[in-house]
C-alpha cells in the first residue's frame, strides 16, 4: 500500500522498461540481434481499410468531439454488442486516447468527483499504471491480493479500504498473468460496497479457454469497461479506445475530459470506425499470437529447460523463474534466446519470481 503524498514533492521512479538496458545489451549479442519482448507493443500491420479511412478522412482541420463522434461511439457499441451480447447504444460509450492515459488519469478525476474518498484498489499483480494513477492523483493505492491462479481475492479487501475506495480496478484477461476473472462477482462486490468497478478488458478478444466476457454483461450500474484498439487492431500508435457503462459515471468523465481537451484526433476517429467494424483481421491476429506462444513454449522447454503453460487469455507468457530470481532468468533468456523480457517486479511486489514474455514479434 502507498499513502497519498500530502505536501511532499513527488519524485517519479525510473520507468520500468528503462531498467532493462543491461538485458538489452546481452540480447543484442545474440545471433538474432536481440528481440524486444518486454513491452506489449504490436508489430504486425494494421488492416489496410483502417489506414485508408485515416488517410482519406479529411478530418484534420476541425476539432472532433472529445467524447467521440456519433459514428465512433456507435461502432464501438456495436462491436461489443456483437462480441459479448450486450445492448449498448452510442450514449453508453465515450472515447479515450488509447487506454493508458485513461487508467493513469482516472483517480484524479474520481477524486475531484468524490473528495471525501482517497483510495484506489487494484490487483496485487497487474499493469503498473493502476498504482501509478493513484500516485499521480494523490490517492492511496491498495493492492488487493490474488490467489494461486492469479485471480483477484475480493474476500481479502479490508472493509476499511472499501469504505475509502474511489474505485476497484479489475483486469481480465489479466496483464501480465493472462488470468480470466469472475466479472460478475466483481460487479456484485462493487454494488454491495458502493464502489465503482472499472474493468480493463483490452485483451477480451484473445481468450484461449473461454468465450469473450465483459463486466457489462452483468448490468451497467456501478461498472465501467475499458477497451482499446491498440492490441486488437495493431493501432497502439493511433491511440484510440473507449469506456462504457454506468450512465452517471461516464457522463461525468466525458464532461470533465472534454474540458481537459482529451481528444482522439479526427483522422483516428474515422480509422476506429473501420477497425471496430471488421473482426476478420482480429481472428487472423489471434492465430498469429497463438502460433507465437506455442513456438515460444517449445523453445523454452527445449533450449532453456523451463515449462510454461498457455495463458487463459492475452498474448503474454508468464514464466516462473528457476530458483525464484527473475532478473537472473531474464539474463539467461537474453543469452540463450536473444530476447528481452520483463521481470515480475514490474507488476508488483507479489510476483518477483516470474518473467513476462510478450509475444508481439516472431522468434526464430
Amino acid at each position: 500500500m502507498t499513502e497519498a503524498l500530502g505536501d511532499r514533492p513527488y519524485i517519479p521512479p525510473p520507468y520500468p522498461y528503462d531498467r532493462l538496458d543491461g538485458i538489452k545489451a546481452i540480447a543484442a549479442q545474440h545471433s538474432n540481434g536481440g528481440i524486444n519482448l518486454s513491452i506489449g507493443a504490436p508489430s504486425d500491420a494494421p488492416l489496410k481499410a483502417v489506414i485508408d479511412a485515416m488517410s482519406n478522412s479529411n478530418a484534420e482541420r476541425g476539432y472532433p468531439p472529445s467524447i467521440g463522434s456519433p459514428a465512433y461511439r456507435q461502432a464501438a457499441a456495436d462491436w461489443l454488442n456483437r462480441l459479448v451480447g450486450t445492448s449498448l447504444s452510442s450514449n453508453d460509450v465515450r472515447a479515450t486516447i488509447g487506454s493508458k492515459e485513461f487508467v493513469a488519469g482516472l483517480p484524479h478525476l474520481l477524486k475531484l468527483r468524490r473528495p471525501d474518498l482517497d483510495t484506489i484498489l487494484y490487483p496485487a499483480v497487474s499493469y503498473p499504471s493502476y498504482e501509478m494513477g493513484a500516485v499521480i492523483g494523490h490517492c492511496r493505492s491498495v493492492a488487493v491480493p490474488v490467489d494461486e491462479n492469479w485471480r483477484l481475492r475480493l474476500d481479502a479487501i479490508d472493509p476499511a479500504d472499501a469504505a475509502r475506495a474511489l474505485c476497484l480496478w479489475i483486469n481480465s484477461p489479466g496483464n501480465p498473468t493472462g488470468a480470466v476473472e469472475d466479472l460478475g462477482a466483481a460487479a456484485a462486490w462493487g454494488r454491495a460496497h458502493n464502489v465503482p468497478v472499472f474493468s480493463d478488458e483490452c485483451y477480451v478478444e484473445f481468450m484461449w479457454n473461454a468465450e469473450p466476457a465483459s463486466i457489462l454483461q452483468h448490468g451497467l450500474d456501478g461498472v465501467v469497461s475499458v477497451h482499446s484498439l491498440s492490441k486488437r487492431s495493431n493501432l497502439a500508435g493511433g491511440r484510440a479506445g473507449f469506456y462504457a457503462g454506468d450512465a452517471e459515471i461516464i457522463q461525468y468523465l466525458g464532461e470533465v475530459r472534454t474540458h481537459g481537451g482529451m481528444i482522439v484526433p479526427g483522422p483516428m476517429q474515422h480509422a476506429a470506425v473501420a477497425a471496430f467494424t471488421d473482426s476478420d483481421h482480429v481472428s487472423a491476429q489471434r492465430d498469429v499470437y497463438r502460433a507465437r506462444m506455442e513456438r515460444m513454449i517449445t523453445l523454452l522447454a527445449e533450449r532453456v529447460g523451463v515449462d510454461v503453460a498457455m495463458p487463459e487469455g492475452g498474448f503474454y507468457l508468464w514464466a516462473e523463474a528457476p530458483g525464484g530470481d527473475a532478473w537472473a532468468f531474464a539474463e539467461r533468456l537474453a543469452t540463450a534466446l536473444g530476447i528481452v523480457t520483463s521481470p515480475g517486479d514490474f507488476y508488483g511486489t507479489a510476483s518477483p519470481g516470474y518473467v513476462r514474455i510478450a509475444m508481439v514479434q516472431d522468434v526464430s
